[in-house]
């Protein structure tokens, strides 16, 4: 058995997997005929149509960037929102606060990378038993999918740490809502090698469904008795329709985007994985994560301060701004929520190695668009940023402010296969999330 994407892959399945990319997606991690089936709902009626995330793995340190505090070393400076101040190493976001709000109390669970990952994306501490869905598989299963496009992508997926691409799929809500992971979209020779069809195999030769199954069953039929193929239906034609779709092959194609563009983005994973967020949701996708930080990118332990201001920071801040700008002057952001968090804070106090470390205890994210009213601040931490001084906010409340921005009841609860109940916005101590009301 082999990890490939966000599926895991046997040895036949590879082969299949290399002649084959229609009706499953799967070295990238969706499978179509699942997708298409569960993809029965009504779509969204908020005013968000779709979500970016803006990962930032390893946990930024909120008091030297959201939540600016006489023990970082890095100045407060002020935004063009009245009262509001972030950190210095972020001056073009603060040029557009009024798009951005910040969440200065958020209060987790997990004191390290794998715990706090979960938590932070399905709202749920880790159970073995249980495999909880994913914010992104959440609401592409309550959105359903537009204009052919798969719901739900991540960019990039893993190259390693593969465990933390678990905690972003779909759980027990099953493979058709797990996102769709691709590789490193600025990369020279980046493709999306499963949305084309192999040479050998001509366009034509797959557009009727009986002609698809010949194809097939020439190669694998001797060699996989029955099982996937034998099962084919009308989902089948639909994934195929997606598969040789122009508009969705194109959407993937940041060669039509002006080198301008590419550049004002910035020409590393970060900057290319938000242009091509971008692009996805424009075309119709719901949930894109754009994990542009990878390896735990942000987890200051040593050398916190060089490392927020010479190599993260920069990226954050050139990349969120022109992302805003970008949604905006496409009348895109007022249907699209950036959420730009990472799994936790770091700790106010720097250690012996000048970093700071692990701290879920008080920490910030920010969000807007998608109807979330900018240009303000939810919530306060103390004089070092070390507790929650004022409105405890969580995930939960965080997911049910998303939630009621789409139109979706956050109150609503998931039967599990053993019949288990669970909350789709679990606050803390089981509780059901509460929507922020400011923010909408």
């Amino acid at each position: 058995m082999t990890d490939t994407g966000c599926l895991r892959l046997t040895a036949a399945q590879r082969a299949r997997r290399d002649f084959l990319k229609a009706g499953s997606l799967g070295f990238l991690g969706i499978h179509l005929g699942q997708y298409l089936r569960a993809a029965s709902t009504q779509p969204a009626k908020g005013k968000a149509q779709a979500c970016i995330l803006l990962w930032l793995e390893g946990g930024p340190s909120h008091v030297d960037t959201w939540d600016p505090k006489p023990n970082s070393n890095f100045k407060a400076i002020s935004t063009n929102v009245a009262g509001i101040q972030i950190s210095e190493l972020l001056p073009q976001t603060a040029r557009r606060m009024d798009k951005l709000a910040v969440v200065r109390s958020m209060h987790t669970k997990g004191n390290d990378h794998p715990q706090g990952t979960h938590y932070a994306i399905t709202g749920h501490e880790v159970n073995p038993a249980m495999h909880f869905p994913s914010l992104g598989a959440i609401l592409s299963k309550e959105t359903g999918p537009r204009n052919g496009m798969p719901p739900h992508v991540l960019a990039p997926q893993w190259e390693r740490a593969r465990q933390y691409e678990e905690y972003f799929r779909a759980g027990f809500l099953g493979a058709g809502y797990d996102p769709m992971c691709i590789p490193d979209p600025s990369r020279k020779d980046f493709q999306v090698a499963d949305l084309s069809l192999p040479k050998s195999v001509a366009e034509e030769a797959v557009h009727g469904r009986q002609e698809f199954l010949k194809v097939v069953d020439r190669r694998y039929r001797s060699l996989i008795e029955g099982a996937e193929h034998s099962g084919m239906d009308g989902f089948t034609a639909q994934a195929w329709k997606m598969l040789l779709n122009p508009a969705v092959r194109d959407a993937f194609d940041l060669g039509k985007e002006t080198a301008k563009t590419r550049d004002r983005y910035g020409r590393d994973t970060v900057g290319q994985s938000a242009l091509l967020a971008r692009r996805l949701v424009e075309a119709g996708c719901r949930f894109v994560t754009a994990a542009g930080y990878h390896s735990n990118s942000w987890d200051t332990h040593s050398d916190n301060d060089k490392g927020h201001r010479n190599r993260l920071c920069p990226a954050l801040d050139r990349t969120l701004s022109v992302l805003l700008d970008d949604l905006s002057e496409r009348g895109l952001l007022e249907s699209t929520v950036v959420l730009a968090m990472g799994e936790f804070g770091r700790t106010p106090v720097l250690n012996p190695a000048l970093g700071r470390d692990h701290w879920p205890a008080c920490w910030s994210l920010a969000l807007g668009g998608g109807g979330i009213k900018g240009g303000q601040v939810v919530g306060s931490s103390d004089e070092t940023g070390s507790n929650v001084a004022s409105r405890v906010t969580s995930m939960g409340d965080v997911f049910a402010t998303i939630y009621k921005a789409f139109g979706i009841d956050w109150t609503k609860e998931y039967d599990t296969p053993v019949g288990r109940p669970v909350k789709i916005a679990n606050s803390l101590e089981d509780k059901t999330g509460e929507p922020i009301a400011e923010l909408l």
